[in-house]
């Protein structure tokens, strides 16, 4: 018999929003989840692993990689390229594996397209002004930098109604069951479409559904 093909998850959220550490906290406690690690041109942080927590190429290869098909999404985040080894994600689907794909909102639209049956996560901030300390957290980045990133997070935070689950990161435990919850099939509470979302997305970034 061959293995049933395993579900896709594809988690988003604007930069600050605390989605690579909730990343790590879930493949811990779900260990049979499978994490897809993108390429990118960006330069590769002192803390990063090349091969664990991104393939890092230049730009002419990842131009290459697109002109060859080789990608089942990529898009350009401010100055940099990001993008998903189709054949990486289907192998590891065809072999029965849950897999976790961590990217942006533009790079989670191209999934869905592709591969409908996925179940698509974002991850909001539970303010403004926890974003921005969020980001000046870092201490990567000017103070030029940063206030071009909150403008970038705040627009990309009005794109989490394409999303299947909204999970708020007010509280870095529970937003992790929160993940595992759906990661399980277990979170019909989390969709996006749940009443008590709107008064915050509405103080958040002004829009309502």
């Amino acid at each position: 018999m061959t293995a049933a093909r395993g579900q896709l998850f594809v988690i988003a959220a604007p930069s600050g929003a605390g989605k690579t550490s909730l990343v790590r906290a879930l493949m811990q406690r779900q260990p049979g989840l499978r994490f897809s690690v993108s390429y990118t041109t960006r330069r590769q942080r002192d803390n990063e692993v090349a091969g664990r927590d991104y393939f890092f190429v230049d730009k002419p290869e990842f131009q290459r990689m697109i002109a060859a098909g080789e990608f089942l999404e990529y898009a350009q985040v401010f100055d940099n390229f990001y993008g998903t080894s189709r054949a990486q994600v289907e192998s590891l689907l065809d072999a029965g594996n849950n897999v976790l794909l961590e990217i942006d909102w533009q790079g989670a639209r191209q999934i869905r397209a592709a591969l409908p049956e996925c179940r698509s996560i974002f991850i909001l901030p539970p303010s403004r002004e926890a974003l921005e300390t969020r980001l000046r957290g870092r201490g990567t980045d000017s103070d030029e930098v940063i206030a071009r990133r909150l403008r970038d997070s705040i627009a990309d935070m009005s794109h989490w109604d394409e999303f299947d689950y909204v999970v708020v990161n007010d509280d870095f435990a529970r937003a992790t069951a929160e993940l595992e919850s759906i990661a399980t099939g277990e979170a019909p509470h989390l969709r996006r479409e749940r009443i008590e979302l709107q008064p915050f997305i509405r103080d958040l970034i002004g829009q309502d559904r």
